[in-house]
């Protein structure tokens, strides 16, 4: 597999609108990154080699919704770890939730599959998503996921996604234990 050696710098070229905003916003704030650019990487075990170029394990994210489809929830944790409706469900005090549609994630997140990341949120210019973080994953100093391409990666330090990222883009993270 192939992978860039790090920079950080922004890409000369984006693969999206959505990883386009990612970056301009990472600028605007004035957040500092270390990107790789790979082959292509949608699944976590094609992520282990990142992991380890980045120094930072690459986040899992499953973009979930009710039945009714009116409240959507775009969940972040460990690579290793297994996504359980029902105890999300029990933790969050929902409804049973199911994995949201292709058409659904392309739509309010701007991506397809493989290639969401909790930072995808900025193109959520509806509110309809709710972060939700497993909370060991807020105690690491660094916190590494796509930039909406499963084509690019990038390390951020976790306090600047949960205190300044986020919350200018209008969605603080539930953090739970999942």
């Amino acid at each position: 597999m192939f992978i860039s050696e790090i920079t950080k710098e922004i890409p000369e070229k984006f693969e999206n609108d959505v990883e386009e905003r990612i970056f301009n916003k990472l600028k605007e704030l004035n957040i500092s990154f270390d990107r790789i650019d790979n082959d292509e990487a949608n699944t976590m075990e094609s992520c282990i080699e990142l992991d380890k170029k980045l120094g930072s394990e690459i986040r899992k994210t499953v973009f979930v919704c009710n039945r009714q489809k009116t409240q959507y929830y775009l969940v972040v944790l460990p690579a290793n770890k297994p996504f359980v409706t029902k105890d999300f469900s029990r933790e969050m005090e929902c409804s049973r939730v199911s994995f949201a549609s292709i058409d659904d994630l392309k739509e309010i997140l701007g991506v397809t599959p493989g290639s969401a990341s909790v930072l995808c949120s900025i193109k959520d210019e509806n509110k309809l998503v709710q972060v939700v973080i497993d909370k060991p994953i807020t105690e690491e100093e660094y916190f590494s996921c796509n930039t909406g391409t499963s084509l690019r990666h990038i390390k951020i330090k976790t306090k600047d996604l949960l205190e300044v990222i986020l919350p200018n883009i209008d969605h603080e993270a539930k953090i739970v234990e999942l």
